[in-house]
């Protein structure tokens, strides 16, 4: 959203004068590196699940919906770095129609990216909730069917809500809606993890005999949920205070790290794949095979 992407150049002068903060600026090329890392890497974790049969289940599934929303967040800052090299080169004309709708679009990506991310940590939560304490009907539970319906229902919502945010972004209840979608999910796991918790206590023994794995899943949802607050955060914090106080100098000051804000975005594309391959065997073992398969290929080629 070109209000909320670029809200750091709509600082009220005022407030940026009245701030000891200078605006931070880095380099285009840190966001270009760092979002080409990103889209490599969640590329392979998606090959990866989709080229084993051992790997095709709902929990990886629902990984390879999280690996496709940080795939779009960073797909958005390449294509937003494409289109200014083509606005400076002269190709384009600045804010003429195709370059208005090319934003639209490229925004679109972003606010896709958010919603999937967050639907996709919730989805997951709820399935390691019933991992864990609904073992023994967990296959009759989350079927495959059901899985896939589950993502194309997130997908088809997210899509429409992002082209919804993007067409209203300058309206206040939009950008309300779009910053409360964070604190709600962060509530919904919240509440399952109290849930898991108070169970726990009432099942210890229960709770012992569990795979471990169950309970690793769950970690492993714990560690990912924490990088992806730590990262988006920011940006949300900087979008609620670009709407409600763009005029107040300690808003401005917050405000001039947005760059900064941004490439923890792109940080998170790069940092989940890591946390995927430390605390998985199965994708470890997978992203090995692919490797050595094709270096093998290579060195057996004429």
């Amino acid at each position: 959203m070109k209000h909320i992407i670029n809200s750091y150049e709509n600082i009220n002068d005022t407030a940026r004068n009245n701030s000891d903060c200078p605006r931070v600026v880095l380099p285009e090329e840190i966001f270009f590196t760092i979002s080409i890392v990103g889209v490599l890497e969640n590329l392979i974790v998606l090959l990866a699940v989709f080229k084993n049969k051992n790997l095709q289940a709902p929990m990886y599934f629902f990984i390879c919906s999280l690996a496709i929303s940080d795939m779009l967040g960073s797909l958005y800052k390449i294509l937003e770095n494409i289109l200014i090299i083509l606005r400076n080169m002269g190709y384009l004309k600045p804010r003429g129609s195709f370059e208005t709708t090319a934003d639209d679009i490229i925004d679109s990506l972003f606010v896709l990216s958010l919603l999937g991310s967050i639907f996709s940590l919730s989805v997951i939560a709820a399935d390691r909730y019933i991992t864990i304490f609904h073992a023994l009907r967990y296959h009759s539970i989350v079927t495959m069917h059901r899985t896939v319906v589950v993502l194309v229902v997130i997908w088809t919502f997210c899509t429409a809500s992002g082209i919804a945010m993007v067409i209203f972004s300058h309206h206040v209840p939009t950008v309300i809606t779009f910053t409360s979608l964070f604190p709600l999910m962060l509530v919904f796991i919240l509440c399952l993890y109290v849930h898991m918790f108070l169970l726990a206590r009432s099942h210890t023994r229960k709770i012992s005999t569990l795979p471990r794995t169950n309970m690793k899943g769950a970690i492993t949802l714990t560690i990912l949920l924490g990088v992806f607050i730590f990262c988006w955060a920011p940006f949300v914090l900087h979008v609620l205070l670009m709407t409600f106080c763009p005029s107040n100098p300690y808003c401005a000051c917050y405000m001039s790290l947005f760059q900064v804000n941004g490439m923890l975005i792109m940080c998170n594309a790069v940092i989940d794949p890591f946390i995927y391959a430390f605390r998985s065997p199965e994708l470890r073992d997978a992203f090995k095979k692919m490797v050595f398969c094709s270096s093998t290929a290579r060195m057996t080629d004429p």
